[in-house]
């Protein structure tokens, strides 16, 4: 695996709060970055999947986006009515 350098810009207040983490968990800044980038990254594949299975979901049993919206309120309002 190749190791790139980039130059970022943080405002002053997040990189304080980063480097004191860093500090608190014995890392380098660098690592407490790229685990946030990577945790971002794969939070955001794990919603394109979620999304993407919930459009074929809509498709194959030709839902439109207002029928989806419905069920979704529909759910919620008996949630509320049974708490």
């Amino acid at each position: 695996m190749s190791i790139s350098t980039v130059n970022i810009s943080f405002p002053s207040e997040l990189l304080a709060k980063a480097d004191r983490v860093a500090k608190r968990e014995s890392r380098s800044r660098s690592e407490l970055v790229r685990e946030a980038l990577r945790l971002y990254l794969e939070r955001q594949l794990r919603w394109e999947a979620i999304f993407g299975l919930g459009d074929e979901k809509k498709s194959a049993n030709g839902l439109t986006e207002a029928d989806v919206e419905r069920e979704i309120a529909t759910v919620r309002t008996a949630r509320r009515k049974r708490s």
